[in-house]
């Protein structure tokens, strides 16, 4: 069940014709406390952590973008999570090149990596005692993987949308297309960690899966300035609800 839960916490965290803009810069770092509901209350069982770095090869500049999840110690007895996403996309676009994932979730561990080129992906992928898998599947012209989309949502000028105005999206996700919708509910004031209160745009997310729950109980906050920092997430699963709280930024 927490494999299930904390993987739609990626999920979540993972969501146009808008281009690269000032609201996503290399050396950010942003941390968050995820917690799970546990008997009604909402306990902090792991840490996530999101940063960007530029790379570079003998041909190109890339921006890296890598998502890590960590229960905290205390936790790891009972169900232990050590997750990595990472995705090396166009700074121009935001378009992604390659895109890896290694999971480590109480003892089941699986390694996946997309090559993107044109409208094509190669994937690999090696779950714990089975053999590799390889794959060539297409996907559309705008499709990203779960972490670049985040940052690529990022970049929409929400001052223009309208309450109840939407957005759709389309991400890749275990060899699948999976489209998802985005909803603007208008602006809120949240705890953004060391950030302070701030005045927040709230958006729905919905998708074609039976995994979310729930109409506009899948809720994320971005900070309504030029950076629009993630500030909150709350979501709803068969296995239950939980939330993503920021706890600290910089590199902003």
């Amino acid at each position: 069940m927490k494999k299930i839960f904390w993987g739609f916490c990626l999920f979540v965290l993972g969501f146009s014709n808008s281009s690269f803009g000032q609201a996503v810069k290399s050396g950010e770092k942003l941390v968050y406390a995820g917690s799970y509901n546990m008997s009604g209350l909402m306990t902090q069982l792991a840490q996530v952590t999101m940063s960007t770095e530029t790379v570079s090869t003998s041909k190109n500049a890339y921006l890296h973008l890598s998502c890590e999840l960590s229960t905290y110690s205390k936790w790891d007895s009972f169900f232990k999570i050590r997750d990595i996403y990472e995705s090396y996309v166009n700074p121009a676009n935001l378009k992604p090149s390659l895109y890896k994932r290694s999971i480590d979730e109480g003892g089941y561990t699986k390694k996946e990596k997309y090559a993107f080129k044109g409208n094509t992906v190669n994937s690999t992928t090696k779950r714990k005692n089975k053999p590799e898998t390889q794959k060539k599947f297409t996907i559309g012209a705008s499709t990203q993987d779960v972490i670049s989309l985040l940052y690529k949502v990022r970049t929409l000028d929400f001052s223009k949308f309208k309450v109840g105005q939407t957005q759709n999206l389309m991400i890749v996700f275990d060899e699948k297309q999976i489209p998802v919708t985005l909803k603007f509910m208008g602006k809120e004031t949240v705890n953004a960690g060391n950030l302070g209160k701030k005045e927040c745009y709230k958006l729905s997310i919905s998708a074609k899966t039976d995994a979310l729950k729930g109409k506009d109980k899948n809720l994320i906050w971005l900070t309504a300035d030029a950076n629009k920092i993630p500030a909150l997430l709350k979501f709803s699963i068969p296995v239950g609800t939980g939330q993503l709280t920021l706890t600290s930024a910089s590199g902003i």
